[in-house]
């Protein structure tokens, strides 16, 4: 069974890096935005990832940072990849990237009249730019960066690229299952859909929608097999 995999974003609190990291999240989001509610600093995202087990990743999320600005964070918090979501250019992001030694997301916020093509179009360029570029997020356009809660039409991502992507943009309990059997993305990505309130998740709501995901598994797993065996 393909397992799709799952980041958790926005974590400000312990007890919220440790109910994702026991729901079973194979990624911890950490927002170096400042003008985000879901900001924290280097020394509370190092403190918290402190207690990270092995094999969980930890993606440190940021918004037209300089290098120096990447680099500083890095250093005092050890993320294993970076974020980009801002109007970082490709040349930008893979110097980002190089000063820090680390691999990277690109985000990629989907309008209206975005176009499968522009998808495939947008991951070639960031794919030349770098060796350390590792994938596009998908999320929804809106005016600011990141955890509007909005979804976008799904059913532009391309088959070939879909096993690529990360999706996110209004994921929630309610359409976790419905997105991962549509897309069948590589991952998912939630930040809003899991909070009680702006930066404080909800531990209940975070095992739910784990669980929404391991239905879709299961549901796109019956569904192959039937047709493997029809």
């Amino acid at each position: 069974m393909q397992r799709t995999r799952i980041k958790i974003c926005g974590l400000t609190r312990p007890e919220d890096v440790a109910a994702a990291v026991s729901a079973g999240a194979d990624a911890l989001g950490f927002v170096f935005y400042p003008k985000s509610p879901r900001f924290v600093t280097a020394a509370q995202a190092a403190a918290m990832m402190s207690a990270v087990p092995p094999f969980v990743s930890t993606v440190g999320l940021f918004v037209n940072a300089s290098p120096a600005e990447v680099a500083a964070v890095t250093h005092i918090a050890p993320v294993s990849q970076l974020q980009f979501h801002g109007d970082e250019t490709a040349q930008q992001c893979a110097a980002l990237a190089a000063s820090a030694n680390r691999p990277f997301l690109r985000v990629f916020r989907v309008r209206p009249d975005t176009r499968g093509a522009d998808l495939l179009e947008y991951e070639n360029e960031y794919r030349a730019a770098s060796p350390l570029f590792s994938g596009l997020l998908l999320d929804t356009f809106v005016d600011a960066y990141g955890g509007a809660g909005k979804v976008f039409d799904w059913s532009i991502v391309p088959k070939d690229i879909a096993p690529r992507v990360v999706l996110s943009g209004g994921l929630s309990v309610q359409n976790a299952t419905d997105a991962v059997v549509r897309v069948r993305p590589y991952a998912v990505d939630i930040s809003s859909g899991v909070e009680q309130q702006k930066g404080i998740k909800d531990a209940h709501k975070i095992a739910a929608f784990v669980q929404a995901v391991r239905v879709a598994d299961a549901t796109s797993e019956s569904e192959n097999h039937h047709e493997r065996s029809t």
